[in-house]
């Protein structure tokens, strides 16, 4: 399997643009996406290739809401900070519209390591177990991951993942329902203050092991090369 992702990969760095092997013209923005970063671009077949978008989907949100441990049982028991009330009708929480955005990924480098660049949203439906009034919300957010070579004690190169993670402060919701009854008010910042506290650890779990794997299956040396690539193309900028 690895064998075969590795011949996608080389065919489909045969199909890159000629303006990845040469120079650049000046005035181009320093932080370029898959069109000028091969690295960024195989980074994005390979989370298009794993159905990325699809694992965020599939993710059990409210499931994942009530195990975190910040809300007490049940779905309006959360959402009020209140266990007294047992007896209610199911709510639901569902991810829906996911948009990953892979033609957005860039790439950064500092002292050889280097920082993949990936922002996404999607939208959440939730559905109020009182009313069954359904409020919609989106999500935005940013996520990095940090790799580079490292020798070891017989000078042979090894690829090594940094910090994956969702940017705290990039965690952002917004209220697509205009229509909000007032008293619905309180239970949805709740709500909103829950989830930026959840999303990202969801998230992280999706798309960091995916980021992992696809550099993985890389040749040790191809990587070296795509990182070469990238960094005198990066100089050329200056």
């Amino acid at each position: 399997m690895h064998s075969v992702w590795r011949l996608l990969v080389l065919l489909g760095l045969l199909a890159l643009p000629s303006a990845l092997h040469k120079p650049q013209q000046p005035g181009l923005a320093k932080t370029y996406t898959d069109s000028k970063s091969a690295l960024a671009r195989i980074i994005a077949q390979g989370l298009m290739k794993h159905d990325t978008e699809g694992r965020i989907q599939n993710i059990h949100l409210l499931d994942s809401l009530n195990a975190s441990g910040q809300m007490a049982p049940g779905m309006v028991g959360w959402l009020i900070g209140s266990t007294s009330l047992h007896h209610h009708q199911e709510g639901s929480a569902n991810i829906t519209n996911v948009q990953l955005d892979y033609g957005g990924i860039w790439m950064s480098f500092h002292k050889e390591r280097f920082t993949a660049n990936i922002s996404l949203g999607f939208d959440i439906d939730l559905r109020l177990p009182f009313n069954n009034h359904i409020i919609k919300t989106h999500e935005r957010m940013n996520l990095s991951v940090e790799f580079w070579l490292e020798k070891d004690e017989f000078g042979r190169r090894d690829l090594v993942i940094g910090k994956c993670h969702v940017e705290p402060k990039s965690v952002h919701t917004t209220f697509l329902t205009e229509a909000i009854p007032p008293k619905v008010n309180p239970f949805l910042r709740n709500f909103r203050d829950n989830l930026e506290k959840v999303i990202p650890h969801l998230i992280e779990s999706q798309v960091c092991p995916l980021i992992d794997e696809i550099l993985r299956q890389l040749d040790v040396k191809l990587l070296k090369s795509l990182m070469e690539q990238d960094i005198a193309y990066e100089l050329n900028q200056l």
